[in-house]
Order: C-alpha cells, then sequence, then structure tokens
C-alpha cells in the first residue's frame, strides 16, 4: 500500500513540476538548421533566445534541407528558417503536402560564383580564357546542395572546361581566405546575405543565362498544423523580417563570436524593441 502512495505522490510531483513550468513540455519547439548556412543559423539562434524568454523549449538540430522538410511533413521538426525561393529551394519544397510558409524574413538573396574584386573579370563566359590563373577549378559546398546542383548546370550550360570541388561551406571561406591572402585568382560558389561580404573585398560573377535565377527570397517554414499549435509563434514568424543591413551586422559577430549563445542572447537585449515589434504583429516589409 504504502508502495503505490509513493508512486501515486511522485506521479503528481513530477507533474506539478511540468505545470508550474508553464507547460513547459506542450511548448516545446524543434527548430531545423544547415552546417554552415550562416544566415538561416544566425534567425535560428536569435530567434531561439527570444522564444526561451516566452517561456518556449526550443531546440535546434542540423540536418541537410531536404532531411529537414521531410522532417517537417513528418511532424518532427516545426519550423526551418531557410528556405531559397523561387529557385534554390522550389524543387524540395514541391513534394511534401504538410508544410507551408509561414512569411518572408529576407528579401534580396543572391547565389552565384564569387571572384576576389582584384580579379580582372565580370562574367562566367570569361572563365575559360583564364582557366589557368584559376587552375580549372570552381570551389562549391556540400554536394547535394541546391548551390552544388545550379553549379554543374552552370558548367554544362556555358561549356566550362572547370571541375566543382565540394566540400563545406567552411573548407570553400578557408579556400577564399588562403587565396585573397596570397593574391590567387579563386572562384567559389557563395551567396547572399552572408559574413563572407563583409569580411572580404567580393564580387559575384554576371550570370546571363540567368542558370542561378534573379534575386531570391528566404521564407520561414513550419509545419502545417504548427499555426494551431503556437498560434503566437507563428504570429511572430509571419512578421519577422530582417532588413539587409541588420542581418549583414549580425552575421559579422556571429562570425566573429566564440560564443554562438551568448551573442545571440546581447543581440536580442539589443534589438528587443524591433523583436517585440514581430511578436506583436508589426513591422513587417510592405507594412
Amino acid at each position: 500500500m504504502k508502495r503505490i502512495i509513493y508512486s501515486i505522490t511522485f506521479f503528481i510531483a513530477v507533474f506539478s513540476l511540468f505545470g508550474n513550468c508553464g507547460g513547459r513540455i506542450g511548448k516545446r519547439i524543434s527548430m531545423g538548421m544547415v552546417e554552415g548556412w550562416a544566415e538561416g543559423n544566425a534567425m535560428t539562434l536569435v530567434t531561439k533566445e527570444y522564444l526561451t524568454e516566452k517561456g518556449y523549449l526550443v531546440v535546434t538540430h542540423k540536418a541537410a534541407p531536404n532531411l529537414l522538410l521531410a522532417s517537417m511533413d513528418n511532424g518532427d521538426t516545426d519550423v526551418f528558417m531557410n528556405v531559397w525561393l523561387p529557385t534554390t529551394h522550389g524543387d524540395k519544397v514541391a513534394p511534401f503536402d504538410h508544410i507551408k510558409s509561414a512569411g518572408m524574413n529576407y528579401d534580396g538573396a543572391r547565389l552565384g560564383l564569387v571572384v576576389p574584386k582584384y580579379v580582372d573579370i565580370n562574367s562566367i563566359e570569361e572563365l575559360n580564357d583564364h582557366k589557368d590563373k584559376f587552375g580549372g577549378r570552381i570551389v562549391g559546398i556540400e554536394r547535394g546542395s541546391g548551390m552544388a546542383t545550379y553549379t554543374d548546370t552552370v558548367l554544362m550550360e556555358y561549356n566550362l572546361d572547370y571541375r566543382q570541388l565540394n566540400s563545406s561551406m567552411v573548407a570553400m571561406a578557408s579556400e577564399l581566405d588562403k587565396a585573397i591572402g596570397e593574391k590567387r585568382w579563386i572562384v567559389v560558389t557563395a551567396w547572399q546575405p552572408h559574413w563572407l561580404f563583409g569580411r572580404y573585398d567580393v564580387k559575384f560573377l554576371e550570370d546571363p543565362k540567368k542558370v542561378y535565377g534573379d534575386t531570391e527570397h528566404i521564407e520561414t517554414y513550419v509545419r502545417d498544423d504548427f499555426e494551431k499549435d503556437y498560434p503566437e509563434v507563428y504570429n511572430y514568424f509571419q512578421h519577422a523580417f530582417f532588413e539587409d543591413e541588420i542581418l549583414s551586422k549580425l552575421l559579422t559577430r556571429m562570425e566573429e563570436s566564440k560564443n554562438e549563445k551568448e551573442t545571440a542572447r546581447e543581440w536580442v537585449e539589443e534589438n528587443r524593441t524591433l523583436l517585440d515589434s514581430w511578436w506583436n504583429g508589426q513591422n513587417k516589409k510592405g507594412n
């Protein structure tokens, strides 16, 4: 009998613990990120700190974009803040029926081939004429990414006598840094917004055939029943929009930071008025 009473008492204590934490189990939000994708990771970490203040238990995990989208479709991941549309992730989003956009968080995004500004060519069409200076290679990011796929198409469409070397974003940035330090010619796959454009004097090569598409925007995607479960948070994502200057400064700080969590916390404190406006349904681009 005592054992039964102890068991009941333990159950009530555990139930009360979570109940007094503001329903913490029921307020758990899972946010996906992609390794090395600075813009989405910065937005996610800032949001995590802000939502934590609001009483939510926010967990983050990293995977490839297609895996995160599939996880959202299955209901295992709640939010992914780094969906590039209409070109980069358009085909990746299309197969899933149980995810939806909560809103655009950045406009004017761009991807393509990037070179240091001291490289005196301006178009992808000029690459073959300078193959030796570039070593016949384009330094890319992860194989399977939208960027890598479009770069494969660029090689064919422009009949480039180059090979794409795929690794990680971190490895690409390291190669760029070393080449610039030695004043060598290098061409990499890159995108904007990114801290690379704040740290280095680089430029996009013109893409006359528009293989990489025109400028894009970034959207926050959620599982389709997220709005019903977390209406306040969904409202935040509907209104969260990072202006270019704001995001550029955030990315630079994150790249230079030795403690991203602390940097995100500081940024939230410094930009609380902006974040509160999003939470209260204000400050959306176009309003």
